[in-house]
């Protein structure tokens, strides 16, 4: 369904559209292509920058008209393999989409341009009293956090971007501008199109403007971090803190491997064992009663001892730490590569899971640090392998696949917040079924008839 050789065409259309906004450097092109992880690059035959919705309608129906791929590009931090071109074609970069088109404090609710950056948007808010709370680690792009569906720390206590997003502009395939819903916080008409784009990973459509919800800045934020004597014991510990319901804005296990990285990287001094990373938001007096009640329940599982983090320098250099994990273990061994994994499983079956890969991990040799959103079931496994080697090659990918098997078993996800791409393909007919995956493969044929919307992604057609 893709004509190759015809993006030379659609290239010379929208040059004549950008002039020397579009780009078809080598280096321009392969920096559009691959991403941090193993997942194969391809870079696409030429990079759009592009400046508002309307020049994203005529690209789209330029490549329309040739059947030429259209990519959406944020800020090129996804890990699995999204925005690659297998097929060609155009890379739309939305960066410099960066507007904040307007905030409604009253409402608590703000509309962007895909562009903007999560970070960009809080330093923009700050002088209001508000913020957005997903918070992925890396400064994605809000347009792109909403593609992948993104999480990230605090979504144990804010959600995701599933539940932030409140409406969505976006080019569809055929060039048409759609506005998926209103701002109102609840609405029962007709389908549900933002949720249907929100993960779609540009597949559906390119989106262009995002409605989200936010929150005021907390009167009080206390951090922390607290050690375990074993993995089992801080799992143990997050499960019981769910459910009694005690109101934790962030929760994050790191294991003993993670703990040496932050210390030798981001200069830190914390004790060399299994810890959690929290965060609770409210009054002073809110905050430290959670603090207490999490401190009860530590000390049960021979946790402790505390250390706490309230001025915001400090909770700042907890987390920029904890933000850090892949490079400061990537810095532990040097000349190999990362893979990176993202099983959800629900929070009852997280310690079983956890002990599980643990156990895995070591009867295969094999070198995978743990770090995790664990409040809401989340952890990864950051496997590092040298490429060079066949068998431990062959030993990680046997790991991986068993690992997400292991999770869809206990009725989790192969992935929590990652997203499908290129490198989950494989596993979502074992989560949805046969028939959920035809299901979605007629919603991208019924919207994507040229299948010209980043294909090769999530569905095959």
């Amino acid at each position: 369904m893709i004509r190759r050789n015809s993006s030379a065409q659609a290239v010379a259309e929208i040059k004549a559209i950008l002039g020397d906004r579009l780009s078809t450097a080598q280096a321009v092109r392969e920096q559009h292509g691959k991403d941090q992880t193993w997942t194969p690059g391809a870079p696409p035959d030429a990079v759009a920058f592009v400046k508002s919705t309307e020049e994203v309608q005529r690209i789209v129906s330029i490549c329309g008209n040739y059947e030429t791929p259209v990519i959406a590009f944020g800020t090129g931090t996804s890990l699995e393999g999204h925005f690659t071109a297998p097929f060609g074609g155009i890379s739309v970069d939305l960066s410099a989409m960066n507007r904040v088109l307007e905030v409604n404090v009253e409402d608590l609710d703000a509309r962007v341009e895909a562009g903007v950056t999560r970070k960009a948007l809080n330093t923009h808010l700050r002088d209001q009293g508000l913020f957005f709370p997903i918070d992925p680690g890396a400064d994605a792009s809000i347009g792109g956090m909403a593609a992948t569906r993104a999480s990230g720390t605090n979504a144990v206590r804010y959600g995701t971007m599933r539940e932030n997003v409140l409406n969505l502009t976006a080019v569809m395939a055929n060039g048409e501008l759609v506005r998926t819903a209103r701002r109102a916080k609840k609405s029962s008409a007709g389908y549900d199109l933002t949720r249907l784009l929100v993960g779609s990973e540009g597949t559906l459509g390119i989106i262009t403007e995002v409605g989200v919800k936010l929150y005021g800045i907390p009167e009080s934020i206390a951090a922390g971090v607290c050690p375990f004597p074993s993995i089992d014991a801080a799992c143990r510990a997050v499960i019981q803190t769910i459910q009694l319901g005690i109101p934790v804005a962030r929760i994050e296990l790191v294991d003993e491997e993670h703990v040496k990285a932050f210390n030798a990287y981001s200069k830190i001094d914390l004790k060399v064992a299994p810890t959690l990373f929290l965060e609770f938001h409210g009054t002073e007096a809110g905050t430290q009663e959670q603090s207490l009640l999490f401190a009860g329940i530590a000390e049960e599982m021979g946790g402790g001892p505390f250390s706490w983090a309230t001025k915001e320098e400090d909770r700042q250099r907890l987390w920029q730490a904890r933000h850090d994990a892949f490079w400061a273990t990537k810095a532990l061994v040097p000349g190999k590569e990362a893979f990176a994994t993202d099983v959800c499983v629900p929070i009852s079956r997280l310690a079983e899971c956890v002990n599980e890969t643990q156990a895995d991990l070591k009867a295969n040799g094999l070198y995978g640090p743990i770090v995790g959103h664990v409040g809401d079931g989340n952890f990864h496994v950051v496997l590092y392998c040298d490429r060079a080697d066949a068998e431990e090659v062959a030993r990680v990918k046997g790991f991986y696949e068993r690992l997400i098997k292991r999770a869809i078993a206990m009725e989790g996800t192969s992935t929590g917040e990652h997203g499908v791409g290129r490198g989950k393909m494989a596993f979502l007919e074992l989560e949805h079924g046969a028939e959920g995956v035809a299901l979605m493969r007629q919603i991208k044929q019924a919207l994507d008839p040229k299948n010209i919307l980043n294909p090769g992604k999530i569905v095959a057609l």
